[in-house]
């Protein structure tokens, strides 16, 4: 059982950004503000290196958490520097945009992998250490998982697939004493569109649209989904498991 009155250890991916906040780095901020050691999983140095840049309790992680024995190489890590881990954060994602039309097996093979399989053997890799001591997973969503969205359905299969995991692992892990929820962020301000290549007048149009059906009338802040993930998983929320929380200024239910 972990000393509850040690810090938490909480392992966030996909914590670095390219540009602008992020939300696994206003994530990991958020924790780390909160007293929390958090460890900032991503591909590359620079990037991590911002995230913990003036936030002593950041602790950068360079790793590709797609690759062949990463996710338990991470956990074992994590554990052997800190000794527990409470909280992991799978926010690693990529998008892609296509029409069925022009799918690629390639293509389809990368988003399920970050997206999907990247996920479930991180909360494999975590599961023993989580049970000890009540821990939670927090998945990062979309709404897309809730709706239909053209040109995106490959994406979208593989959130909703998150969703679905989520649920399970919620019925599936509570005899262990593991919570498991998710967070779905709607249109949030963020380098996600620098990432599928789109143009400025591409990234324009998508911002119009996406003001245009969200009930709010404007796009979300890093912060924001970051404030949510950090609620679910913070030992107050301790009756809440299963629950698929969207962020996304009432975009779901317009």
């Amino acid at each position: 059982m972990n000393d509850a009155t040690a810090p938490r250890t909480i392992l966030v991916t996909g914590a670095g950004a390219g540009t602008g906040i992020g939300i696994g780095r206003a994530t990991a901020r958020a924790f780390a503000a909160q007293g929390a050691v958090v460890v900032a999983v991503g591909r590359r140095p620079e990037p991590l290196a911002e995230t913990a840049d003036g936030h002593p309790g950041v602790m950068p992680m360079t790793a590709d958490i797609t690759g062949d024995g990463e996710p338990e190489r991470i956990v074992r890590a994590t554990l052997a520097e800190h000794g527990r881990l409470d909280v992991l954060v799978n926010n690693a994602g990529v998008a892609g945009s296509s029409p069925l039309a022009d799918v690629t097996a390639q293509a389809v093979d990368t988003l399920l992998a970050t997206n999907v399989v990247a996920p479930v053997l991180l909360a494999r890799a975590a599961l023993p250490a989580l049970a000890e001591g009540g821990g939670v997973i927090v998945n990062v969503s979309t709404p897309i998982g809730l709706r239909g969205w053209p040109e995106n359905s490959v994406y979208g299969a593989t959130k909703a697939a998150l969703d679905s995991l989520t649920r399970s692992w919620a019925v599936e892990l509570a005899p262990r004493g593991v919570r498991v929820v998710a967070v779905a962020p709607g249109a949030i301000d963020t380098s996600i569109g620098d990432h599928m290549g789109l143009s400025p007048e591409q990234k324009a149009a998508v911002r119009a649209w996406q003001i245009a059906h969200t009930p709010l009338g404007r796009i979300g802040r890093p912060e924001e989904a970051a404030w949510a993930i950090t609620r679910l998983a913070d030992p107050s929320a301790a009756f809440v498991t299963g629950v698929v929380l969207p962020v996304d200024g009432g975009a779901a239910v317009s």
